[in-house]
C-alpha cells in the first residue's frame, strides 16, 4: 500500500499570490502532476489541513480544480487556515467527512492499513487542540479495530520541533494524546502538516512526523531568535509505503533534477 500526503498548500484566489510572493496555485498544480506520474501510482491522497490561505469559498474552488486530477481517492482535515463549512461545501461528494459533527473525525478501513483522520482546529485560533471530546474520540476509534495498523493524520502535530515560534502555535492535549497512543501500539505513524517541514519524533511507542508544503517552507529557527518567517526552499510531499511489517516513509521533491545517472 502507498500513500501520498500533501499538506500545507495555502491555495488563494487565482491572480493573487500567499503572502504576496508565493504563487501557491502554480506550485500545488506541479505537486499534483508530479503524484500523477509516480510508479507505482499511490492507493490515495491525504491532505493534511491549510487546503486554502483564508477560508474562502473561491479559494475552495480553484483548490478543487487543481486536485481534481488526480485518479486515486483523495481524504482532506481541515487545518487552522481552513474553514470547516467552506470545506465541507467544496468537497460535498466526499462522503466520509461528517456532516452534522462538531468535528471533522472519520476513520478509513478499506485498505491494509487503517487510516484514522482527526480535526485539531480552533476556530479563530492558530494553535490547535487535543480536547476532552477529541481525545474520547479517538480512543474509541482506536479501540474499535485494534489488532490492524493504523496511520492517524492531522493538522497539529502532537509534539514540540524546537522552532519557537511555531511551537507557540502547536498543538495543547498533545500530553493527553500520546497517553492514549501508549494504550493503542497498533498505530505505526502519527503524520500530520503545520510546520512546512520534514521533521520526525519518537511519541510512546510509535514516529510523529510532519511533512513539506507544496508551497513554501518555514525556516529553520532553532534558537528562537527571530520571528516566524519563510522560506522558498522546494516544495514537497511525502510518501508512505506500507510494506506488510511497517512504515517507511520518503520525503519526495516536486521539482524534476537531473538524473538517474550511472555509478562509475
Amino acid at each position: 500500500m502507498l500513500i501520498a500526503q500533501i499538506t500545507d498548500l495555502h491555495v488563494t484566489r487565482p491572480g493573487r499570490f500567499c503572502n504576496d510572493k508565493v504563487d501557491t496555485g502554480k506550485l500545488l498544480g506541479a505537486a499534483i502532476e508530479r503524484i500523477r506520474g509516480l510508479l507505482p501510482a499511490p492507493d490515495l491522497v491525504i491532505v493534511t489541513g491549510d487546503l486554502v490561505d483564508h477560508g474562502e469559498r473561491d479559494e475552495y474552488r480553484e483548490a478543487r480544480r487543481l486536485i481534481e486530477p488526480l485518479p486515486m481517492p483523495v481524504f482532506v482535515v481541515p487545518g487552522n487556515h481552513d474553514s470547516r463549512a467552506e470545506l465541507v461545501q467544496a468537497f460535498y461528494d466526499h462522503r466520509y467527512l461528517p456532516r452534522a459533527e462538531r468535528f471533522l473525525h472519520y476513520t478509513i478501513d478499506d485498505w491494509p492499513v487503517r487510516m484514522v483522520a482527526l480535526d485539531t482546529v480552533v476556530e479563530g485560533q492558530m494553535a490547535g487542540q487535543m480536547c476532552a471530546e477529541r481525545l474520547a474520540w479517538l480512543d474509541r476509534a482506536l479501540a474499535a479495530v485494534p489488532n490492524q495498523p493504523t496511520v492517524i493524520f492531522m493538522h497539529h502535530p502532537p509534539f514540540a520541533t524546537g522552532i519557537a515560534g511555531m511551537d507557540a502555535i502547536g498543538l495543547t492535549g498533545a500530553a493527553a494524546m500520546t497517553d492514549i497512543l501508549v494504550r493503542h501500539p497498533q498505530v505505526q505513524l502519527v503524520t500530520a502538516g503545520h510546520l512546512h517541514r520534514a521533521i520526525q519524533r519518537r511519541v510512546a511507542a510509535t514516529l510523529a512526523a510532519t511533512c513539506p508544503s507544496t508551497a513554501h517552507q518555514v525556516m529553520l529557527d532553532l534558537d528562537g531568535s527571530a520571528p516566524i518567517s519563510f522560506t522558498l526552499e522546494p516544495p514537497a510531499f511525502q510518501l508512505h509505503l506500507w510494506d506488510g511489517a511497517g512504515l517507511i516513509t520518503h520525503t519526495v521533491f516536486v521539482e524534476q533534477f537531473d538524473g538517474p545517472h550511472a555509478f562509475v
